[in-house]
């Protein structure tokens, strides 16, 4: 057999070669490589955040970053003396008057990264923010005072993190260990807004406000303390919350809540800050890498049940005054049916409602779809052209649409291209399952002929048959070869259609983001471990169903939603709104908390 008829051990190559340019669709993913990436990746998501809509949003922005930067081609690699990613751009210090006459630095803080218009959380302590009698640890983390020992009473020593508290959290909190109190344990914990002075602790300047070791005071905007707990000192852990729903603050020490430290805090932009000013004193932060020392977890549970509960025991009756709740719910779900083009089942579902209620004598109906036979046949046709397009068969699918409904591709390029990319996808697809299971070889015996069997407690010995096991051999190079031949065959019919597709659309600017996302898949030696394994996936069918059907519906003249989806995305749209300024939408999670 020929050596060259062994199935490709990577995609893209083979006999076919490796220089994906020469196909034209190198341009659009600038020859990233394999993807791999050499950066690290530290986000991480707070315990106390997980059910977070807007940490969720985060996460999804920070997970398309990082796959847009494994694709961008190579920069130039950064020299030992560059700057970071906040001084590179900050402005130059200005020099600002205090209330008390002396001059300060103001930092302008840089905007915030590109995460799809989303603030990140903080993370570090930021260098380009820091009073210069701080020294900010190599992880970003821990900070030393490495002033003088005299500095006047007013005056201290401050820094802030790299990004600020976002409202849409609903709820804050991060934990400060205290390393070493230094000398009279001078240390504040708190936040403050971006342009406070950073030669005063924590709570001493308008728009900052902290609690204090030495004294166990808080200071809200001002020098003048208020008496709030116990001092801390070295091994203590202080922990400063801010609960956005009620415009107040807390803190924590040693896992102990120690009340609300401040109240009516509306409209604020701040950042978590320390301050010390005294020798050796040295803090060490925890933003949420690490399990908390306080159950904020628990907080933030107890916060979300007690909105759960609210939502749950409302009363919906004015929606829908003629029926109840439960048969409102049910008439939803057979209008879901139907829109969806299952007639037979919303059908069925409503004789099952129908006979549930009079066995439990209940009294609960929903309508029976009204349907014709026009939309019956509708409803059919739909639902073969859903079929198709989840069994992947996009060519069946278009032709039923066509020929069922023949203005809607012709009205609707964007669903006509999403149909045309969904079948490139699926031709990588087939042709990377070739490659999945190769045929197994059998395995040789100690005596080089194959496998066979003895009883210990018998005399006689089975050996296969070398004959039988020549012609298993030859069996398996035979479906090689037959495997070989039809990646081979299916590789070059994958690219001949994506040079036909490019084609097609080569004047439409609209369609470059999706021809760079598909084409990418040709760049890794296995397309479903790369960053868009997740075209591949047999759940990416559903949204290209989905916006099809949208499409046909909205061609006859319906809405292209059913009331239930619709129902959904106002209360999104709701929750939302409520978590703009760190209302009870902050704490839902629609999707998580309700539809799981």
């Amino acid at each position: 057999m020929d050596d060259n008829a062994n199935v490709p051990g990577s995609w893209g190559k083979g006999s076919l070669g490796n220089d994906s340019s020469q196909y034209g669709f190198g341009q659009f993913y600038g020859m990233a490589g394999s993807g791999d990436g050499a950066n690290g990746d530290d986000f991480f998501v707070p315990s106390y955040l997980r059910h977070s809509k807007y940490v969720e949003r985060l996460h999804q922005a920070h997970e398309a970053k990082a796959a847009a930067q494994r694709e961008a081609p190579p920069t130039q690699a950064k020299g030992n003396g560059a700057l970071s990613s906040r001084s590179s751009n900050a402005s130059l210090p200005k020099l600002a008057p205090s209330h008390r006459g002396m001059t300060y630095e103001v930092v302008e803080h840089q905007p915030p990264e590109d995460n799809g218009g989303l603030t990140p959380l903080p993370s570090k302590w930021a260098e380009a923010d820091k009073n210069q009698a701080i020294e900010i640890g190599p992880d970003g983390l821990e900070v030393h005072f490495v002033g003088g020992s005299k500095m006047h009473d007013h005056e201290g020593a401050a820094t802030r993190t790299d990004y600020p508290i976002t409202v849409q959290a609903g709820i804050y909190y991060y934990e400060a260990t205290i390393t070493s109190k230094g000398k009279d344990g001078w240390i504040g914990i708190g936040f403050s807004g971006p342009k406070v002075s950073l030669e005063r602790l924590p709570g001493w300047e308008p728009e900052s406000w902290g609690w204090h070791g030495d004294d166990g005071n808080t200071f809200c905007c001002q020098m003048t303390g208020k008496r709030y707990g116990p001092t801390f000192t070295t091994g203590d852990v202080v922990g400063c919350g801010i609960n956005f729903m009620t415009g107040s603050a807390f803190f924590t020490k040693n896992g102990v809540h120690q009340g609300n430290a401040f109240r009516d805090l509306k409209d604020i932009n701040v950042y978590p800050s320390v301050g010390m000013k005294r020798p050796h004193a040295q803090v060490t932060v925890n933003f949420g890498q690490r399990p908390f020392v306080f159950d904020i977890d628990d907080m933030m549970k107890r916060e979300r049940e007690a909105i759960s509960e609210a939502i749950i025991s409302t009363d919906i009756s004015s929606l829908h005054p003629h029926i109840d709740e439960k048969s409102f719910v049910k008439e939803l779900v057979a209008q879901f049916f139907a829109h969806d083009g299952f007639v037979e089942t919303a059908k069925a579902f409503a004789d099952e409602v129908r006979a549930e209620s009079r066995a439990l004598e209940l009294d609960i109906d929903i309508s029976h779809p009204n349907v014709s036979m026009e939309e019956d046949l509708d409803g059919t046709n739909r639902q073969q052209i859903r079929a198709a397009i989840m069994d992947g068969d996009i060519d069946k699918a278009i032709k039923r649409t066509h020929a069922y409904y023949p203005q809607v591709l012709r009205d609707q390029s964007q669903v006509y291209f999403r149909l045309r990319c969904q079948k490139f996808v699926e031709m990588i697809r087939q042709t990377a399952e070739l490659l999945e299971h190769p045929p197994a070889k059998p395995a040789k015996s100690l005596n080089g002929h194959g496998q066979g069997h003895m009883d210990v407690g018998q005399t006689e010995m089975e050996v296969d048959d070398p004959k039988s096991e020549v012609e298993d051999w030859d069996k398996m190079e035979m479906e090689e070869a037959d495997i070989s031949v039809k990646y081979t065959e299916l590789l070059e019919e994958t690219i001949q259609y994506g040079q036909e597709l490019k084609q097609e659309f080569q004047n439409d600017s609209s369609t470059e983001a999706a021809f760079k996302e598909i084409f990418s898949l040709f760049m890794y030696e296995d397309p479903r471990k790369s960053p868009q394994a997740h075209l591949l996936d047999r759940a990416s069918r559903v949204p290209v169903a989905e916006e099809l059907n949208s499409a046909i519906l909205v061609s006859l003249g319906k809405s292209s939603s059913a009331a239930i989806e619709l129902l959904y995305q106002q209360t999104e749209a709701l929750v939302d709104i409520l978590a703009e300024e760190g209302g009870p939408g902050a704490l839902i999670n629609v999707r998580k908390d309700f539809l799981r």
